[in-house]
């Protein structure tokens, strides 16, 4: 793990949608969960700040999170945040207790790299799309990376980066591969761009349709022409 965060919480008494409303206007709380494990799910409150700060990293969606509670801590992951629909802020988190011999499942970022001087876009002019912006995998706590690293630069226009050419640290593993080739996911393709090669030799072609219709008619107009002076 490349990161390492720690958040201190309370333990939530008053429960309902009431208190939960109370804890974020008066107190600047966020009403949160704690479960699984060999453990009952623990309601909890997290100071906003600190939460919403944390979660400017990333890496905090995805990496092992230590949760003081009191005297004692428990590592976990974060599995759902709401949001308030229009001010986007946080309204409730959800945290999964993690057990560090069992493996996991999370989704990880994409880091996609030389995107600038990818062949298909610096020599050939193309356009690269992103298909996805994350991949789920599954590891043990320990080897969960902080992100996945996707190399653009030998990709050329008209070719897709598939699932299967990501390379995985040691330990990790891709939920979708597991369930066979089927579910091998386009990541990233280099698209041409607008008015590109294909557009080009379409135009070429029908220029050169409207030539040969052209010089037919040209022979048509001479054939009238002889004709006429025969009479």
């Amino acid at each position: 793990m490349s990161d390492q965060f720690e958040l201190n919480a309370e333990v939530r008494e008053d429960m309902g949608k009431g208190a939960s409303r109370r804890l974020r206007r008066l107190a600047d709380l966020v009403p949160a969960i704690i479960y699984g494990g060999d453990k009952d799910p623990q309601p909890l409150s997290l100071v906003r700040k600190d939460l919403e700060k944390a979660l400017e990293n990333e890496a905090f969606y995805s990496q092992i999170l230590t949760i003081k509670i009191g005297g004692g801590k428990e590592k976990a992951i974060l599995k759902d945040l709401q949001r308030h629909p229009a001010k986007h802020r946080v309204l409730h988190a959800d945290f999964m207790r993690v057990n560090e011999n069992v493996a996991i499942k999370v989704h990880v970022p994409i880091h996609f790299l030389n995107e600038t001087t990818c062949v298909g876009v610096k020599m050939e002019g193309g356009v690269i799309q992103h298909q996805v912006t994350d991949i789920e995998i599954q590891a043990l706590p320990a080897d969960l990376p902080a992100y996945i690293e996707v190399d653009m630069k030998d990709v050329a226009v008209g070719q897709i980066v598939h699932l299967s050419e990501v390379p995985l640290p040691e330990g990790v593993t891709s939920v979708a591969l597991a369930l066979g080739e089927d579910h091998d996911l386009a990541i990233a393709s280099v698209i041409a761009p607008r008015g590109g090669a294909d557009e080009d030799e379409e135009a070429e072609a029908a220029a050169a349709g409207e030539d040969g219709d052209a010089a037919d008619g040209d022979a048509g107009d001479a054939g009238d022409g002889d004709d006429k002076s025969g009479d």
